[in-house]
């Protein structure tokens, strides 16, 4: 199934051309992002653990499926619960002049009162990431830097934190507005986040990696969005980026099948224009070339006897993504 087309009745039941109504290409273009200056690292307390690669550069820990036991599962449940925190307090100091360096600040402060390292900093080797979260504005679809440009009217931002504690990382993200935001953008947010927590209710042991895809592509489609192809979850515990890779687009040769106790990341990109996207000079920052927007959301997850648990909640069940028993509803009426 293809993207609702501009000419086709919106979504929404408004009784109006999609182009007209949420697919408003006027009030989607935006200019495209301008890179600022990006401060020095910040440093983390020698007694906070750091994983292996923050002082070797290199990873050590294994790629494979992340399947997690009695012992482990307790360590990633706070890591994913410390994660679930610094986003909410992050997203919190969201606001028009606020600049994406200051969030990293507030998420910095976070993660070493919590006692945890940001998973990022100095991760990459010899491409090594200044930052202890990621903030894509807009156009960016992810990996971006923050830095000294400040937060204006009406744009969007994607807050990506991923904490390491107890020797696991937890990730989490989730996209928020800045002052007014228009119909049209606070649709792709908001759709992307549900197609985030739709892709995560059909995780079930047994069954084909390809359900979380077959969830997600067509809902974003049938809102008229795109799904970003190239980039997907990903395996996560004792090590950060691991096996398997979570396709968001459909893929018919994805036959793998879900393992109980495995652990991974469900992250879908949605955007609002073309796909086609570039790296910026910084060799981090992925934009895509038209410039509208697009929207991230994110859970760290397990497969567990019966179904799917979401890690990353707070230790009081918040979570600035949601979580699936909660959206049902809404989620149902528009299947």
């Amino acid at each position: 199934m293809g993207r609702l087309r501009s000419n086709g009745p919106c979504w929404c039941d408004s009784g109006v051309k999609f182009k007209r109504c949420h697919g408003d290409i006027r009030l989607l273009q935006r200019e495209p992002v301008q890179l600022g200056t990006v401060s020095t690292p910040r440093t983390v307390p020698p007694e906070i653990e750091r994983p292996h690669y923050a002082i070797s550069g290199a990873v050590s820990t294994d790629l494979g499926r992340q399947i997690q036991d009695e012992e482990s599962l307790p360590r990633l449940r706070r890591a994913c619960a410390i994660a679930a925190e610094v986003l909410l307090r992050t997203g919190e100091a969201v606001g028009v002049g606020v600049t994406t360096d200051a969030l990293d600040v507030v998420a910095h402060d976070a993660y070493v009162e919590l006692g945890a390292y940001p998973s990022t900093l100095h991760y990459g080797g010899r491409r090594d990431y200044p930052k202890s979260i990621c903030t894509s504005v807009n156009g960016v679809i992810c990996h971006g830097v923050p830095d000294s440009r400040p937060l204006a009217e009406g744009d969007i931002v994607n807050v990506d934190v991923t904490a390491y504690a107890h020797g696991m990382h937890g990730d989490t993200s989730a996209t928020f507005c800045v002052g007014e935001v228009d119909g049209p953008t606070r649709a792709l947010v908001e759709t992307t986040r549900q197609a985030t927590l739709l892709g995560i209710a059909e995780v079930a042991p047994g069954r084909s990696l390809r359900a979380i895809a077959e969830a997600i592509e067509p809902f974003a489609h049938r809102r008229g969005f795109g799904v970003v192809r190239d980039y997907g979850g990903h395996g996560i515990g004792q090590t950060f980026h691991a096996s398997p890779h979570i396709n968001h687009c459909i893929e018919r040769h994805d036959t793998d099948t879900f393992d109980v106790a495995m652990t991974f990341t469900v992250e879908p990109m949605l955007f609002s224009g073309r796909e086609h996207y570039d790296r910026a000079d910084d060799g981090w920052t992925e934009h895509v070339a038209d410039a509208m927007p697009s929207a991230q959301f994110e859970h760290t997850v397990i497969v567990t006897e019966t179904g799917v648990e979401i890690l990353t909640v707070t230790d009081s069940g918040q979570s600035a993504v949601g979580v699936v028993d909660a959206a049902r509803p809404a989620l149902a009426s528009d299947n």
